[in-house]
């Protein structure tokens, strides 16, 4: 292909994902995805308080709908890609009195959200997870909230697929899948 060719094609292509690009809607803290994702049906809802990298500390409020709530839970595990190079903070306060959980589990049983205690956390940053463990089991059918507070965001913004898997109690050891928080931090 002669340069002039390849020079108009590259100025079209330029201009088209230009303009492309000035149309799509901004992204919000909900996520917004052009290309990939969970699937559909699977997205799960989620706010953050801040979501840029600029900012020292966030809380994220990773949430459940009652629908996928099928059966109780006794653990949830989250797993976050290999990329995202955040901290969360999982230092539980023992006698919750002296501040406030860094890790909350929230239930909603019909209007109000209630707190569940947790009873351990434990960040497996090798292998990207994060388990919570509630001290009793998380009922079924209900709408669940989960709080991640003092979470350092990574340094660089872009779109984090934190999956939720959960187990069961007396079921067998292995991890339902639940659905994908697809998270966009922005360049702050």
């Amino acid at each position: 292909m002669n340069r002039t060719l390849t020079a108009a094609l590259a100025s079209v292509t330029l201009a088209t994902t230009a303009l492309l690009g000035a149309s799509l809607p901004k992204a919000n803290a909900q996520g917004f995805v052009i290309f990939g994702g969970p699937g559909e049906g699977n997205n799960l809802n989620f706010s953050l308080d801040y979501g840029t990298n600029g900012h020292p500390r966030d809380r994220y409020r990773l949430r459940i709908p009652s629908k996928k709530m099928t059966f109780a839970v006794s653990q949830f595990s989250i797993e976050y890609p290999d990329y995202y190079d955040g901290e969360f903070d999982t230092e539980l306060d023992p006698d919750r009195r002296l501040r406030r959980q860094p890790i909350r589990i929230r239930v909603d049983e019909g209007g109000d959200y209630e707190d569940v205690e947790v009873e351990a956390v434990i960040w497996d940053s090798e292998n990207h997870v994060l388990d919570i463990f509630p001290k009793e089991p998380v009922p079924a059918g209900n709408k669940v909230e989960i709080v991640l507070s003092n979470v350092e965001n990574p340094r660089f913004g872009g779109m984090y697929f934190f999956n939720c898997r959960v187990f069961s109690p007396g079921d067998l050891p292995l991890a339902r899948y639940l659905g994908t928080w697809v998270i966009g931090i922005g360049n702050g």
